[in-house]
């Protein structure tokens, strides 16, 4: 899906009317605006995401996306590097189906979700954060403290459980992921080479 149309959905969102974006061998990623305001959203902006799974529905979050490709590359990790390649193009508004599409037939003994929808999510959660979120950040853009937890839970030898705490905990990610595209970091640079974080 285009970063941009999926906006533009967004943009378009009347108030606790569910709207579908995706679907996929039954599973659907649907999405609502709330008429109820919360901290740090604009009431008109705010929206949320939702999965619905035959009869079960509920609403992921970060986490989710995280757990499974951690899950993922313990299963394929000859793939690590084309996942973090696939997830860095949705981050940098790639097209997030385009991004994936090279691990779309790769098998995982291991995950909670396919990969087309752990990338659509990839992709709200950052617009999400890029359209709608006004709070204070130590990133620029805000969106790379999710990209640099997408980024380790891929890259990093650590357990999944010790990972998951450190961010339920509110702790930040590993700088080694981030800095360099960080514009509030001092190693902040314009320009870098692909999966720089793995040099």
């Amino acid at each position: 899906m285009e970063y941009n149309d999926l906006l533009n959905i967004i943009k378009g969102l009347e108030f606790n009317v569910p709207t579908i974006v995706f679907e996929e061998n039954g599973v659907e990623i649907f999405l609502i605006r709330p008429s109820k305001a919360f901290k740090n959203y604009d009431i008109k902006k705010n929206f949320q995401i939702f999965i619905k799974e035959g009869d079960r529905q509920f609403r992921p979050n970060h986490l989710r996306v995280m757990i499974d490709l951690h899950l993922k590359v313990r299963s394929r990790p000859n793939l690590k590097n084309e996942l973090l390649s696939a997830f860095d193009n949705i981050f940098y508004k790639g097209n997030s189906l385009l991004s994936i599409k090279n691990l779309i037939e790769q098998d995982f003994e291991h995950y909670l979700n396919s990969i087309s929808i752990i990338a659509v999510l990839s992709q709200l959660f950052i617009i999400e954060q890029d359209y709608n979120y006004e709070g204070e950040s130590n990133y620029d853009p805000p969106t790379l403290f999710y990209q640099g937890w997408v980024r380790q839970f891929i890259d990093s030898s650590k357990e999944i459980d010790n990972l998951a705490m450190s961010v339920c905990s509110r702790k930040p990610p590993t700088a080694k992921y981030t800095s360099l595209e960080n514009k509030k970091h001092k190693k902040f640079r314009d320009e870098n080479t692909s999966l720089w974080y793995l040099e």
